[in-house]
């Protein structure tokens, strides 16, 4: 079924990227269509949510769905004002907290977020939450997710021209989604590269921007980040990695960030009742 596109992308990822991911400009290669990965993030999800209850914390609960909505409305206005109201539709985002005390927040493709309680004492507060989902919003902005997926294509089958004939395959396809999403291991997350993590602290502070919240607090979520190691790092840090090098590329990329925010800012209005 999704031969065609598949073998198009594969063609394109032997020369040139298929894609570049707006507003960062970076080339991507990506040969899992949307319409492919999406159903089975949403299903993960579901079931994800199925397994772990959500936190009794109303208040709580309701800052991180009113902090969620209000960075989403900014990436979907600035996608409606950028020839982008097609991939704007695909995205279904949901925002929930979980009752856990690891250290840890994720997005899947599409626009799935989860927070664990673990992780609020180191947010600290309102701004401290909107860098975190800023950055999670920015993974599935930019479909790290479909470019981690393509890699787990070439990696698991031996190549892109293996995973053409066997993507259609639905236990293959399932296995591919838990390699790469490290679904087996209880994680129920993607281990994104140092790049994609880059990318997503780049965007994620442009998007809390847009949405009014304090860019600062992003440096200082990481220093404390930081602060709260010890011997066994959190599940955040396994997989995100946060060192002074990415305290000091905050800093050196926050009067960019704010030129862009500006650039691409909603207007109030279309921001209201969120």
């Amino acid at each position: 079924m999704y031969r065609p596109v598949l073998l198009g992308c594969a063609i394109c990822m032997g020369v040139a990227s298929c894609s570049t991911v707006p507003i960062t400009g970076r080339n991507r290669v990506n040969v899992i269509p949307d319409s492919q990965i999406l159903p089975m993030s949403f299903q993960q999800y579901d079931d994800f949510l199925k397994e772990h209850p959500k936190s009794k914390d109303a208040e709580q609960t309701k800052n991180i769905k009113e902090i969620g909505n209000k960075i989403s409305q900014a990436v979907d206005t600035f996608m409606r004002q950028n020839e982008m109201a097609d991939e704007a539709d695909s995205y279904e985002w949901e925002f929930n907290l979980i009752e856990d005390e690891t250290v840890n927040a994720w997005c899947m493709p599409g626009g799935k977020v989860v927070f664990y309680s673990g992780i609020l004492p180191i947010a600290k507060n309102t701004d401290g939450i909107a860098a975190i989902m800023g950055h999670e919003v920015a993974h599935a902005f930019a479909k790290h997710g479909q470019e981690r997926m393509t890699s787990g294509l070439a990696a698991q089958l031996g190549g892109v021209a293996v995973a053409i004939g066997t993507s259609g395959e639905p236990e293959q396809q399932k296995e591919i989604w838990n390699v790469a999403y490290g679904v087996g291991s209880g994680l129920g997350m993607l281990k994104f590269s140092r790049l994609h993590e880059e990318e997503a602290d780049k965007l994620g502070l442009v998007f809390m921007i847009m949405a009014g919240y304090d860019p600062e607090e992003s440096i200082k979520l990481w220093e404390r980040m930081k602060a709260s190691k010890d011997s066994e790092p959190p599940e955040f840090f396994s997989t995100h990695p946060s060192n002074d090098s990415r305290i000091k590329n905050l800093r050196a990329f926050l009067p960019e960030a704010k030129k862009l925010a500006m650039k691409y800012k909603p207007e109030s209005k279309k921001l209201s009742g969120m």
